[in-house]
């Protein structure tokens, strides 16, 4: 069975030698003290603060590891930081960041982007609707 171009995963055997590049939208979080600066996630992972480097973990199932094909689990990014900023310019995301990414560990390919379990954040982007 083929699955379908959205959603197919790496080619099997596929071993990447470096991590990929990826855009993606945040919002800053501070500590209440003021000590410590995190991101989080627009939707699903909205109350997971995570830091420049993370894994990701799912909200809805501790017993597997992100990404799980059929959970929504694990980081998000797009392949194109364009895709990215067209998303930063839509009302609920203005207050957004724009991040650029190194995706690593178990991911899953999508056609405009990745899924996948761990990241570093490289780069805190200016958007223009922001």
């Amino acid at each position: 069975m083929r699955l379908p171009s959205w959603s197919s995963g790496p080619p099997r055997g596929e071993r990447p030698d470096r991590p990929f590049a990826g855009y993606k939208l945040a919002n800053a979080v501070l500590s209440a003290d003021g000590a410590r600066a995190g991101f989080a996630g627009l939707t699903l992972g909205a109350t997971q603060v995570y830091g420049v480097t993370a894994e990701a973990s799912c909200v809805w199932n501790s017993h597997h590891a992100p990404p799980r094909r059929w959970c929504g689990c694990g980081f998000y990014c797009l392949h194109a930081r364009g895709d990215a900023l067209a998303l930063s310019c839509a009302t609920e995301n203005r207050s957004a960041l724009l991040l650029e990414v190194a995706a690593a560990g178990r991911y899953i390919r999508y056609e405009r982007g990745l899924r996948y379990s761990r990241q570093r954040v490289r780069v805190i982007i200016p958007t223009r609707c922001g």
